[in-house]
C-alpha cells in the first residue's frame, strides 16, 4: 500500500484508482440580458473510491454556498447568469484519496447583437459588365456573425448565380462580378448570431444598387478590385491546385474542404477575357489546435528510484506544455525537473504518488493528458512469484532458475544449495537480478536450491528442486536432397530421449517453423518418428530444413539442405538504353537459375495499341542463356512501350521480370500515306477532298498534319496545301474561277516534326457541280385522255449539264394559276418522254421542261400548252343480258349515250377470264367461251373514247343457269360479288 496526500487516507494498490474524466465542461455563450435561465457545466469522472468535485472560476474557488450555484453530482448549475459577474473560465476538480485532476477550461461568455443604425444608406451605382460591392457594416456583436443578403423583400435571399455573387463571412460585404441591368434593386444585409440557448437575427437598411449601361460600347480588360479573403475567387498555387478543389477551380469561388497543412501557400486568382487579364494573390495560413503525439501512462515505481515521463504535442502555433500534480502547477525544484514536455523526478518518495497531468495549449485550444503515479514500498515477498518447485534439466545441458520476489526498494538476492552459499564459478553463475545458471549438468547437481531476498524492511526466501534427466540425441539425421519442382521427397529424423518424458518433433525451413497440422498443406510428418514428407516440391521450399527433437528439459537438432530445381527466376534490373525510332536496347541481370542452366530469353512488350503483352522481335532473333542485353527491333516511332524479360531452361519458362519504365521511341518522318482519298460535291466554286485520318501508330511524331496536292487534269502545275489538324478528314478548296464539275488529280501525304512521308496514289475528284445552263428544246405536250398527257423534248448536250445529268423535271399548271404553284414530275436518267397523270378533264395546261443534277435544276424550256380531252361517260353499259349455248355464252348490252360535255364513245372493252378485248362502237354484244373448270365467270364491260375509259358494268355468267341480273353494277370487290350472286341483286 502507499499513502496519499488526500485527507490522510491510504490509496490501496490493486484496489483503488485515481480519477479519470468521462465528461468535461464545454464553453457556453449565454444571451446577455436573459433574466431567467440556467447554465449547466458538466463534469463526471470515473474513480475508486468515487470522486468528489469542486470548481474554480478564473483560478479561484466557486462559492458553492451561494444560492445561485448548485452542484449536481459533479455538474455545476448557474442560475440566472449575470454579465460582469459570472463570466469567466471555469474548471472542475475531481478528487479521491489517490489524487486530484483538473478539467479543461470552459468559458462562460455573454452574447449580444445590436440593431443596425436607423439612418438610410447612400445609393450605389455600377456600370454594366463591371464589378461592385455593397458594404454590410454590421452592428456590435459577440460572437462571430453569419451573413446573408436578400433582395427587395424578406425572405428573397441571394443565390450563387454561377459565382457572380459572393458574400464574405469575414466582413459581411456582398461582392458582384459582371453587373447586369436586372441587378438593379434594393439589397439588405441579414446577420445571424448563434448562441447555445437562442439565435438572434437582424438586417440593415436598404442598399440601393443601380446598374447603368457602359456607354462606351467597348470591351475592356478585366480588373480584380477585391483582394481575396479566403476562397473568394478561382486560384492556383505554384501552377497546381489541390485535387480537392474539384469543379470550384473553374469558377470565381475556390472551395477547399478539410484543410490540411499541405494546402498552405500563396494562391493566385486570374480573370481574363478577349481584351486582357488581371491577377491577385492571397496567402492561406493553416493553423491547428494541439494534438497529442505521445502521452505518459499510469506507472508503479519503486521508492527511491527515478521517474521519467514525456509528452509530445503537435499544433500550430507550436503548443507550450506545462505539468500539474493533483491539480497544482509543477515546476523545477528539489527532486523535480520540468523541461517542456519532459518530467523527471529523482529519489521518489511516497508523497510523490498522485495524479499527474500534462497540459498542451496554444491560442486555438488546450488539451490534457492524465496518468497516475504510485510509489511502491514493500518487504520482500515470494507469494505471487515463488521459485519453481521442480526444475528438470538434461545431463550435460544447462539450467536457469529465476528469483523474482515482490519488494520495494529492490532487495539483495543470493542462492544456496543446502547450507552451501553459491558463488560464481566455471559452471555456476548468479546474476545481479537473481538469475541462477548451471552449465554442464551432472547427476551430482540434483537437489534443493534456495533464493534469499532482503531489503531494509525485511527478508524472505523460496526453494526449488533440480531433477537431472537423460539428454535427448538425434540418432538418424536428415540427408541432403535434390529434386525437380513438383516431385515429392522425404527427410528422415529419429532421436533417443529420457523415457520419463514425452518427445516431440518440429521442423523449420531457414529458421521459420513449419505448420505440420494442415492436412491440405505441403508438409506432413509420420506419427511414430520425425520423418518429414514434402509433397509437390516448389522452388520456394528449397533451403535448409532443421529437425528438432524436444523434451521439456532439452532438445537436439540436425539439418539438411533441399535443392529444388525448376524454371529460372525473373531477371532483375531491367533498363532501357539507346532508344531510337524503331529500336531500343534492353539490359538486365541474370536471375536465379534454380539449379538448371538458363537456355534462352524471350522479350515481351506492351504498348497502348495492344491489349496485352506480346513477343517482340529482336536482333538476333534467338537470345542465348548467357546474354544480358539485346536490341529490340520493329518498333513504331513515337510510341510508348514497356518491356519484360522471361528466362527459360529445360524445366520451363520462369516468371517475367519487373516491367521496365515506360519509354517513348524517337520520332521519325511518316512512312505511309493516308488512305481513303476521294471527294467531290460541295457548293459552287468548291473542290472538296476527303481522306481517312491517320491512326496514332502511323503518325510517327508530333506536329502532325497532311499535305494535299491537286491539279486540273492535264495541267502541269500542282497546288499544294497543308492541313495541320491530325483529326482532319476533309479539305475545301474555294476559287471563284473554278469551273463546275472539273476533273482534278489529287494526292496526299503526311508530315510531322521530323519530315514528310510518301505521296499516296493519285485519285480523280470532280469539283462541285452547278445547275445545268441550257434548257431542253422542242417541247411537245399531247393530251392522251381527259386525265393524262404525254410530254416529249430534245435532250440537252452533255457539256451543258455542269455535272452528271440525273434527269428532267416537268412542271405543269392550269391556265389561270401562277407558275409558282406548278406541279412537278421528275424522270430519271436520259429519258426524253414522260406521261403525266392525275390531270383535270377539259382543262388547259402550261408545260415546261428543265434538266437537273445534284446541284439543282437548270433553266426552264419555252412554255407549251395542252388541253385535256372531255371526260368519258360516267355511266356503264346498261340492260346487260346473256344466254348460254353449250360451252359458249352470248352477252348483250345497250349503247351508252354521251352528254354534250362528254367525249364520244368510240367502242367498248370487255374483260373476263381472257385478256382485255376492244370492240368498235357498232358492236353491243360478244360471244365468249365458258371456262371448263369454273361454274361461273365475272365479265366486266365499259365504254371507251378519246376521254378514256367509262364506268364498268360487272356481270356474273353461270354455266348452270340462264338467269340474268340487269342494271347490277357491283364494285370490283369479292365481298360484294358474293352477295350479288346469292341474293340476285346488287346492294
Amino acid at each position: 500500500a502507499r499513502l496519499s496526500t488526500w485527507s490522510g487516507d491510504v490509496c490501496i494498490t490493486g484496489h483503488d484508482s485515481g480519477p479519470v474524466f468521462e465528461e468535461q465542461p464545454s464553453s457556453v455563450v449565454y444571451p446577455e440580458g436573459l433574466s431567467e435561465g440556467k447554465v449547466t457545466l458538466n463534469c463526471q469522472a470515473r474513480a475508486s473510491p468515487a470522486a468528489t468535485y469542486s470548481w474554480r472560476v478564473n483560478g479561484t474557488d466557486v462559492p458553492v454556498g451561494d444560492p445561485r450555484y448548485t452542484l449536481v453530482a459533479g455538474n455545476l448549475v448557474i442560475s440566472s447568469p449575470q454579465f460582469g459577474h459570472d463570466g469567466g473560465s471555469y474548471q472542475c476538480l475531481a478528487i479521491n484519496r489517490c489524487g486530484t485532476i483538473l478539467s479543461r477550461a470552459a468559458n462562460l461568455k455573454f452574447g449580444y447583437l445590436h440593431d443596425f443604425p436607423g439612418e438610410g444608406r447612400s445609393p450605389q451605382t455600377a456600370y454594366e459588365g463591371a464589378g461592385a460591392f455593397l458594404a454590410c457594416q454590421p452592428p456590435a456583436h459577440y460572437p462571430a456573425l453569419s451573413y446573408r443578403w436578400f433582395v427587395s423583400e424578406f425572405p428573397s435571399f441571394m443565390k450563387p448565380d454561377g459565382g457572380r455573387w459572393f458574400v464574405s463571412q469575414v466582413t459581411g460585404n456582398l461582392y458582384l462580378a459582371k453587373a447586369e441591368p436586372n441587378d438593379t434593386a434594393s439589397y439588405f444585409c441579414f446577420t445571424t448570431i448563434n448562441m447555445d440557448i437562442s439565435t438572434k437575427s437582424t438586417f440593415s437598411k436598404a442598399n440601393q444598387l443601380t446598374v447603368q449601361p457602359d456607354g462606351t460600347g467597348l470591351c475592356s480588360a478585366p480588373a480584380i478590385t477585391v483582394v481575396p479573403d479566403p476562397f473568394s475567387c478561382p486560384m492556383k498555387v505554384d501552377g497546381l491546385l489541390p485535387s480537392k478543389a474539384g469543379a470550384s477551380a473553374e469558377g470565381p469561388i475556390l472551395t477547399l474542404p478539410d484543410m490540411t497543412f499541405h494546402e498552405e501557400g500563396v494562391y493566385e486568382c486570374e480573370a481574363y477575357n478577349s481584351e486582357g487579364r488581371d491577377t491577385q494573390q492571397g496567402r492561406i495560413t493553416v493553423q491547428a489546435q494541439p494534438e497529442w503525439l505521445q502521452v505518459m501512462s499510469d506507472s508503479e515505481v519503486e521508492i527511491s528510484s527515478e521517474l521519467h515521463w514525456t509528452c509530445v504535442a503537435a499544433g500550430k502555433p507550436r503548443p507550450s506544455i506545462r505539468w500539474l500534480r493533483n491539480g497544482q502547477p509543477l515546476s523545477t525544484q528539489d527532486r523535480v525537473e520540468v523541461n517542456g514536455g519532459r518530467l523527471k523526478v529523482i529519489n521518489l518518495a511516497l508523497e510523490d504518488s498522485g495524479m499527474y497531468q500534462c497540459v498542451a495549449e496554444n491560442k486555438h485550444g488546450t488539451i490534457y493528458s492524465n496518468a497516475e503515479l504510485r510509489v511502491q514500498v514493500q518487504v520482500p515477498d515470494f507469494r505471487s512469484n515463488p521459485v519453481r518447485r521442480l526444475v528438470p534439466a538434461a545431463r550435460g545441458g544447462q539450467v536457469m532458475m529465476e528469483c523474482r520476489p515482490r519488494a520495494a526498494p529492490k532487495p539483495t538476492l543470493f542462492w544456496s544449495r543446502g547450507t552451501e552459499l553459491l558463488t560464481n564459478s566455471s559452471r555456476v553463475t548468479v546474476t545481479p537480478d537473481g538469475m541462477l545458471r548451471i552449465h554442464n549438468i551432472s547427476r551430482a547437481d540434483e537437489g534443493k536450491y534456495t533464493c534469499f531476498a532482503e531489503n531494509y524492511l525485511g527478508k524472505a526466501n523460496s526453494t526449488g528442486h533440480l531433477s537431472v534427466r537423460d539428454a535427448t540425441k538425434i540418432t538418424l539425421a536428415p540427408s541432403n536432397a535434390d529434386i525437380n519442382q513438383g516431385e515429392n521427397v522425404t527427410l528422415q529424423c529419429h532421436a533417443s530421449h529420457d523415457p520419463t518424458m514425452d518427445l516431440t518433433f518440429t521442423w523449420a525451413l531457414n529458421g521459420a517453423l513449419l505448420d505440420l497440422e494442415d492436412p491440405g498443406g505441403p508438409y506432413h510428418r509420420k506419427e511414430t518418428v520425425g520423418d518429414l514428407l514434402i509433397v509437390s516440391g516448389h522452388l520456394s521450399q528449397a533451403g535448409t530444413y532443421s529437425c528438432t527433437a524436444q523434451t521439456v528439459v532439452d532438445s537436439a537438432s540436425a539439418s539438411a539442405k533441399l535443392v529444388v530445381r525448376g524454371p529460372p527466376g525473373p531477371p532483375g534490373g531491367l533498363v532501357v538504353k539507346n532508344v531510337a525510332s524503331t529500336s531500343v536496347e534492353l539490359r538486365w541481370s541474370r536471375g536465379y537459375d534454380n539449379h538448371s542452366p538458363i537456355g534462352k530469353y524471350v522479350i515481351m512488350g506492351h504498348s497502348p495499341l495492344s491489349p496485352g503483352w506480346k513477343r517482340m522481335r529482336t536482333d538476333p532473333s534467338n537470345i542465348e542463356g548467357n546474354a544480358e542485353s539485346i536490341r529490340v527491333v520493329g518498333l513504331l516511332p513515337w510510341m510508348d512501350y514497356e518491356f519484360q524479360v522471361i528466362a527459360s531452361n529445360i524445366l520451363g519458362s520462369g516468371e517475367p521480370s519487373m516491367s521496365s519504365h515506360t519509354i517513348r521511341t524517337q520520332q521519325a518522318a511518316p512512312t505511309v500515306a493516308p488512305s481513303g482519298l476521294g471527294g467531290g460535291g460541295g457548293d459552287r466554286n468548291e473542290l472538296i477532298i476527303t481522306w481517312t485520318p491517320m491512326a496514332r501508330e502511323y503518325q510517327n511524331g508530333d506536329g502532325f498534319g497532311y499535305i494535299l496536292a491537286f491539279r486540273k487534269q492535264n495541267s502541269p502545275t500542282w497546288v499544294v496545301e497543308r492541313v495541320s489538324n491530325v483529326e482532319s478528314s476533309r479539305y475545301v478548296y474555294s476559287n471563284q474561277s473554278l469551273s463546275p464539275y472539273c476533273l482534278f488529280e489529287v494526292k496526299i501525304k503526311a508530315y510531322n516534326r521530323k519530315g514528310e512521308g510518301p505521296f499516296s496514289q493519285i485519285a480523280v475528284v470532280h469539283s462541285a457541280e452547278e445547275e445545268p445552263t441550257v434548257a431542253p428544246l422542242r417541247i411537245n405536250a399531247t393530251a392522251l385522255t381527259a386525265f393524262e398527257m404525254q410530254v416529249s423534248w430534245d435532250p440537252i448536250q452533255h457539256l451543258s449539264t455542269n455535272g452528271i445529268l440525273q434527269g428532267y423535271e416537268i412542271r405543269y399548271w392550269r391556265q389561270h394559276e401562277r407558275e409558282a404553284s406548278a406541279d412537278r414530275v421528275r424522270t430519271a436518267g436520259l429519258e426524253t418522254t414522260a406521261r403525266v397523270v392525275g390531270l383535270r378533264p377539259s382543262t388547259r395546261y402550261h408545260v415546261t421542261v428543265m434538266a437537273y443534277n445534284s446541284a439543282g435544276t437548270g433553266p426552264a424550256s419555252p412554255r407549251t400548252t395542252v388541253t385535256t380531252r372531255r371526260p368519258p361517260p360516267n355511266r356503264p353499259p346498261g340492260n346487260v343480258s346473256w344466254k348460254t349455248d353449250g360451252s359458249w355464252v352470248t352477252v348483250r348490252w345497250d349503247h351508252v349515250k354521251t352528254l354534250d360535255n362528254e367525249s364520244a364513245v368510240l367502242g367498248y372493252k370487255h374483260e373476263g377470264q381472257s385478256a382485255l378485248k376492244v370492240l368498235d362502237k357498232g358492236k353491243t354484244s360478244v360471244t365468249l367461251p365458258l371456262p371448263k373448270d369454273n361454274g361461273y365467270v365475272v365479265l366486266e364491260i365499259r365504254s371507251w373514247g378519246e376521254g378514256g375509259d367509262g364506268a364498268a358494268q360487272e356481270t356474273i355468267v353461270s354455266r348452270d343457269s340462264g338467269e340474268t341480273w340487269t342494271d347490277c353494277v357491283c364494285p370490283n370487290n369479292i365481298f360484294f360479288l358474293i352477295k350479288c350472286t346469292l341474293v340476285h341483286y346488287c346492294p
